[in-house]
């Protein structure tokens, strides 16, 4: 794990991932910067502004009320006027100090119109400030003590070598600067929870479009298009062809045209195949019976007969009637196919397991054969013939594709609403490379067969079943690995 891992994980935003949530949200984003700015601009320049205001107040008041204090003539009565300084002008607030080789000797503030006076007390900090305060005739923001707070300081130098300070308190420039922003707050969050919910409405109205574009092909890829004739869904609506979202519809609306013609050609090529298989397999049937039962004439001859014509007669009936099984599996697989009904009578799959794991154990003797069956006898709707054929080629599969001594077992379970059937041994396996098709036609899972096998099957025995058992309405399942394979058959019960 990389160290910077954890820190990743705790700082990951997470990201919208439709593309209607991606535009709303970068609408937004990019209107909340657009506000900030405004709102921050609209702030810096009034406060700026107030700001400047201050300072030509400041100049207009001039060192007139720190003057009146350089010989302590001042009283809060002189705020109407006296001989020695003219402060009627000076507004409540006001703040005047003087001072003397860096020291304050005098201070005092303008007090309201309905106080008689405000008593000043500087502390230790407030006259090192007013003491750091520059003399150029400009104001400087500086915060005094706690009951004075923050004063707009501008300073003069005296006709005695002393320096007078006026200032005007800060506290209205900053009560105006912060109801702005309450007002931009709540204004510019308004605007963003409308422009929001515009936008929101706004994008997936044009979006519309590639909704339909995306729900088509949804629909599209619901639909089974391995095999079978394929209807597909109505093609998306056309839009403006000059818009992004209508040169994915026109160029989706293309592909499904291509896909269907595709599907068609694949249709027609599955049902002459399939055609010709069942013709073929129903024009074998003749000819190979023919043959089986002239190479059973000739093995009743009653004359002396050679031991090689014998053998080749044997091997002819032998394989006419291998051959007269494949053709019939053929036109089985054919019937499927194409789609017809199969018989609808309770079948009882215990007493079915019964007979075919005896005739399994009569044809391998070899073989182990066990059964775990239920107390109660399962009954599923089916084809009692069709699904014995299906349970006696897995018995088959078994035990001609395991060797000697190999254990067997037939399970019988019930599920809701299915019944479960396997066919588990623990001979080698199959090998991996041949489980991905191991139910398709022609395949073979083992090619060293035995040498009693007669040369092998046609590797059609698992593809019946799969049939067989898809015609049923169930499933069927293989899990192998070497020492363990089991194929699982589900059927409606």
């Amino acid at each position: 794990m990389s160290r910077f891992g954890p820190r990743a994980r705790l700082t990951r935003v997470p990201r919208p991932r439709t593309l209607r949530a991606r535009l709303i949200a970068g609408l937004v984003v990019l209107l909340a910067i657009s506000c900030a700015a405004v709102g921050v601009a609209a702030v810096v320049e009034l406060n700026g502004f107030l700001t400047s205001r201050l300072d030509q107040q400041l100049q207009q008041a001039g060192p007139a009320f720190p003057q009146s204090l350089e010989h302590g003539t001042y009283k809060p009565s002189d705020r109407d006027g006296d001989e020695h300084g003219d402060t009627r002008r000076q507004a409540a607030g006001t703040f005047g100090a003087r001072l003397l080789n860096g020291k304050v000797t005098s201070v005092a503030v303008v007090p309201a119109s309905d106080r008689q006076g405000l008593d000043v007390t500087l502390s230790a900090a407030d006259r090192a400030t007013l003491a750091r305060l520059p003399v150029d005739g400009r104001g400087h923001t500086m915060c005094l003590s706690h009951h004075l707070h923050d004063y707009r300081l501008m300073a003069w130098r005296g006709k005695d070598g002393d320096v007078l300070v006026t200032g005007l308190p800060t506290e209205p420039v900053r009560a105006a600067v912060k109801r702005l922003e309450l007002v931009a707050v709540v204004v510019f969050g308004l605007a963003l929870t409308a422009a929001g919910v515009a936008g929101a409405l706004w994008v997936r109205w044009s979006l519309r479009p590639l909704s339909r574009v995306a729900a088509t092909a949804t629909r599209v890829s619901e639909l089974p298009l391995a095999s079978g004739e394929v209807a597909l869904p109505p093609r998306a609506p056309a839009s403006d062809p000059r818009s992004e979202v209508g040169q994915v519809a026109a160029a989706f609306n293309r592909m499904l045209r291509h896909v269907e013609d595709a599907l068609t050609k694949r249709h027609a090529g599955e049902e002459r195949l399939r055609r010709f298989a069942a013709d073929a397999s129903h024009e074998l049937r003749t000819p190979v019976a023919s043959v089986r039962g002239h190479a059973e004439l000739a093995l009743l001859h009653p004359g002396p007969v050679p031991p090689e014509v014998t053998r080749a007669l044997e091997r002819i009936k032998a394989e006419s009637s291998r051959m007269g099984e494949m053709v019939d599996d053929l036109l089985l697989l054919a019937r499927l196919d194409a789609g017809r009904p199969l018989e609808r009578q309770p079948v009882d799959l215990t007493h079915l397991v019964l007979d075919t794991v005896t005739d399994a154990r009569a044809a391998g003797p070899d073989h182990r054969w066990s059964m775990d069956l239920p107390e109660d006898p399962v009954t599923v709707p089916g084809d009692a013939h069709r699904l014995h054929q299906v349970l006696a080629n897995l018995l088959a599969n078994a035990r001609l594709h395991t060797p000697v001594g190999t254990k067997v077992t037939v399970t019988l379970e019930t599920a809701p609403d299915s019944a479960v059937l396997s066919v588990h041994d623990d001979g080698p396996g199959v090998p991996e490379e041949v489980q991905p098709g191991v139910f398709e036609r022609f395949t073979r899972a083992d090619h060293r067969r035995r040498a009693d096998a007669s040369g092998g099957g046609a590797g059609l025995g698992l593809s019946i079943v799969a049939a067989v058992v898809e015609a049923h309405g169930g499933s069927v399942g293989l899990e192998s690995r070497p020492g363990s394979t089991t194929f699982r058959v589900s059927l409606p019960s």
